[in-house]
């Protein structure tokens, strides 16, 4: 069977695993677990002495609230990286198991942090450098020694940018083109963006 929060493939095995566990959570105790996760991943930061805490408050062993975090973690992420709305998630959650009110706890608070979620995996996705301005403008080259004035000038386009890499730092880049190949580069970049937008 085929689940939107997977992103249209069949939910792992290890996720079905743990949905017993999840289970045995009250709904309150469910909702108060999925909000500390999700706050982990929002800081990206761990509370070790919350999570013992937790732990001891529930009955579980360590090795169960850590594969109930990484399971509920999968769950969010997947969840915000597919676009998946609270109520297929809440539907496909209770089709794997999980009790409807344990679902309903979780999409509750997956629903509420769903835009700061995905703020930070968009943060998140592969990117090698980040682009923070560019400029551009034409130059008018001027005919080579020798060359009669009438020849005319060539125009050409330049553009800088300055970008920030992963490490933080930060460089320009500049390069300079015909206007044939800026019209070309113009071109190639739009139908990209339509590839891109279609895929969406």
């Amino acid at each position: 069977m085929r689940f939107r929060f997977c992103g249209d493939l069949d939910c792992p095995d290890w996720v079905l695993a743990e949905m017993a566990i999840l289970s045995k959570l009250t709904s309150i105790k469910m909702r108060i677990f999925v909000a500390m996760v999700v706050k982990q991943i929002l800081e990206q930061s761990s509370d070790d002495d919350k999570i013992a805490q937790f732990a001891s408050d529930v009955k579980f062993d360590v090795k169960d609230v850590h594969s109930s975090i990484a399971v509920i973690h999968f769950i969010v992420s997947s969840a915000t990286k597919h676009t998946v709305s609270s109520d297929v998630l809440s539907n496909e959650l209770q089709q794997l198991g999980l009790p409807k009110e344990h679902a309903q706890a979780l999409c509750k608070v997956y629903s509420d942090n769903s835009s700061r979620l995905e703020e930070l995996l968009r943060n998140q996705s592969l990117r090698l450098t980040r682009m923070e301005s560019s400029q551009w403008k034409v130059n008018l080259l001027l005919p080579a020694d020798g060359q009669t004035p009438e020849s005319g000038a060539v125009p050409t386009v330049e553009i800088q940018m300055k970008l920030r890499d992963l490490e933080n730092k930060s460089n320009s880049v500049k390069m300079t083109m015909s206007v044939e190949q800026c019209i070309t580069l113009r071109h190639e970049l739009q139908k990209a963006l339509e590839m891109m937008e279609s895929v969406q």
